[in-house]
This record gives C-alpha cells, structure tokens and sequence, in this order.
C-alpha cells in the first residue's frame, strides 16, 4: 500500500482562520495534514524570521498546531525540524487560503506569500493560496471558500498525481476571484502584475496626547497590460490566477547596463 502524501498548512492569518480551516477540509482526502499557524495574525510580516525570543508549539488537536506569537516563516523553519526530518520532509507545502488577495509586488509584504517561499527554500514544493475579496469581505460572506478549496484541491491532486511544474526555489501564488464557483473561467497562468501604490495613514492621539499612527488598507489598483496576462487582470475577468514566482530578485537585464555605469 502506497504511503499516504504529507502536506504541511500554515497560513498568516492565525491558526482560527475560517480560509485555514477551509484549506485543510479541501486538502484531508488528498494526504496527511499537518497545520502550524500563527497564534495571532502576522498579515504583511513577510518573509521574517523571529531571531530575538524564543517560541513554543502549542497542540490544539492531532497534527495542528499554533506557535506562540510565530511568523509563517517560523512555523514552517521549525516544522521542518520538530515535526519532520531531512529525511522525511513533506511532499508539498501549502500557505493560506490568505483573506484577500496577494498580486502584483504586494507578495513581497505577504506572509501567506514568504511561507511558500520558505519552503522552496528548503526544497520542498510550496504554494500560496489566496481568495480576493470585494464590498470589505462581503463576497466571502456570500460565496464562502467554494471555488478557493475545489482551485487548490485540483492542482495539488494534479502534482500528486504527476509532478510539480517548478524548478528549484519557484513557488505558486494562486488568487481566486470573488464570484461563485459555477461563475469561473478556470485557471490561467499570469505574470505578477504592477499595483498603484500610495499612502494611506491614519494619525491620532492617545489620552495622554502621544501620536501615534494606523496604517490603513491601499485601494487595490493596478496598471492595465495589454491581454489578461496579469494576476490582477486574470482575477477581474473570472479566472483563478496561477502565477509562477521565483526567489531570483536580480534584474538581469540590467546587469550589463550596471557594469557599463560602473566603468
């Protein structure tokens, strides 16, 4: 009898989110599910390790757990060396179901984003997963994780079943659009699109009139492509975006250019 597959979950919105809870119901028939999340949100922590103080796992039930004030990083870091061996890794890694989206070069703030990368890191398949959402979680309200939990469950049956479609230290960033599941067009492979950014932060005072500032939500806009080649544009016309992500940051095609500055 062939071993069962061993999927490790984490997420960055703690170890109580209904997108977690959702992912692990979807990913259960496919393998032995291991969870280790966050006790608390770490949204926007990205790929952070904790350095300055120790952590601790706390089980919650049969392989799930929380690690006590973690990162995504972290729970995936220590996983690797409490709960599995260099000789026994997992077969896949798998981040999220994230609330919200996690486009464009927003993925670098992302923790749901950096746990995949952390496991690329250490060799081992990684995916995050993401369900976009409109009218402040409205669309979640009414359409719940349907399409997030059929999107990922088909792509890790399809890894399972053949292999992963990346070389080493590349990872997928999946962002399911806000509509029901009958509604979608399908997968389609994207490129990270380019966000408009700005700045949005709130400034108020305590009782005792020190300042201190909120850093609130940027409006997700996006500059249009030409086609639907983009992970924004993908999303907004019905598709679930499957975005091959690699940790190379170097802009090679400037490396020339640097060189001819340098002389």
């Amino acid at each position: 009898m062939a071993k069962r597959k061993q999927i490790l979950v984490t997420n960055d919105d703690g170890y109580e989110s209904a997108g977690l809870l959702a992912l692990v119901e979807a990913l259960t028939p496919l393998g032995e599910v291991t969870v280790v999340a966050p006790t608390t949100e770490k949204s926007a922590c990205g790929h952070s390790l904790t350095l300055t103080r120790p952590l601790r796992f706390i089980e919650v039930k049969e392989n799930f757990y929380k690690l006590d004030d973690g990162t995504p990083t972290d729970c995936i870091f220590l996983s690797l060396t409490k709960l599995f061996s260099a000789e026994n890794k997992p077969d896949i890694v798998i981040s999220g179901i994230n609330i919200g989206a996690n486009m464009g070069e927003d993925i670098t703030y992302s923790g749901t984003a950096s746990a995949a990368m952390e496991a690329v890191l250490q060799g081992i398949p990684g995916i995050a997963v993401s369900q976009v959402y409109m009218n402040s979680g409205k669309s979640i309200e009414k359409f719940g994780y349907v399409l997030a939990q059929k999107s990922i469950a088909e792509l890790v049956r399809k890894i399972f079943e053949g292999s992963y479609p990346l070389p080493k230290r590349k990872f997928l960033n999946i962002n399911i659009p806000p509509i029901p599941a009958s509604e979608c067009k399908g997968f389609k492979g994207t490129r990270l699109g380019n966000k408009h950014y700005g700045f949005h932060a709130e400034v108020h005072y305590n009782p005792r009139g020190l300042e201190y500032f909120w850093i609130g939500l940027p409006r997700l806009e996006w500059m249009d492509t030409v086609g639907h080649t983009t992970d924004f544009e993908a999303v907004k016309e019905g598709y679930v975006s499957v975005t091959p992500v690699q940790l190379d940051m170097t802009a090679h095609d400037e490396i020339r250019s640097i060189e001819e500055w340098l002389q």
